[in-house]
């Protein structure tokens, strides 16, 4: 078996995981497994804070791409190219390759028989650069091992309300926003005097 490549599909909008998933199940049907190492679609995990509460989200990394490292056949890019809903083919470029026309001749240098090659002009799948693919396998390792980015949703001038700690029930107006902390500092008027406390993304809710 040749080297796989990683090549990069496409798929209509926001059907990247069905596509994908659909095409694995093709490939088993079709006994193709040997020819695919990954089917994958490359996402990027984050939390996202959203009035006062917090909960892990996965971002696609490339909407509207599927992403395969194979050794690619005729059979195998039949089923990418027709077989999978939703999916419409390779990204490619214009090129030429030579492709077996079913016949054999006898080789001039060594006398033996080899399949008859011609020459093909077209669009064909181009393979990633080996440096982008493993930009792009970093970035799925850093998911498992790191800890997810903080999303916010707040803004300068929101009004909230804090839902937990010492000043449970006190309205204010976001003044400062700490995200490498997940902080917010607040405005709150407190006996008549203005106050700013420095409270988390879990302790207060939009207004």
């Amino acid at each position: 078996m040749g080297e796989m490549k990683w090549y990069i599909l496409r798929t209509a909008g926001s059907k990247e995981k069905k596509a994908a998933e659909y095409l694995q199940k093709e490939i088993e049907r079709s006994g193709l497994q040997d020819q695919v190492g990954q089917v994958l679609v490359p996402v990027k995990k984050e939390i996202v804070t959203k009035n006062g509460k917090r909960k892990a989200v996965e971002r696609l990394l490339f909407p509207g791409y599927v992403l395969i490292q194979a050794e690619l056949s005729g059979a195998l890019e039949n089923i990418i190219r027709n077989e999978v809903p939703n999916m419409s083919g390779f990204l490619s470029e214009n090129g030429e390759r030579l492709v077996p026309t079913g016949r054999q001749i006898v080789d001039d240098k060594t006398g033996k028989l080899v399949p008859e090659m011609k020459k093909l002009s077209g669009r064909f799948p181009v393979p990633i650069r080996d440096d982008e693919a493993a930009r792009i396998l970093g970035v799925q390792d850093e998911n498992a091992d790191k800890a997810a980015e903080t999303e916010v949703n707040y803004e300068l001038g929101d009004k909230v309300k804090i839902t937990d700690g010492p000043f449970t029930g006190f309205s204010g107006t976001v003044d400062e926003i700490v995200e490498d902390r997940s902080k917010l500092k607040v405005i709150v008027v407190i006996f008549g005097r203005k106050t700013l406390l420095e409270l988390s993304f879990t302790q207060v809710t939009k207004e």
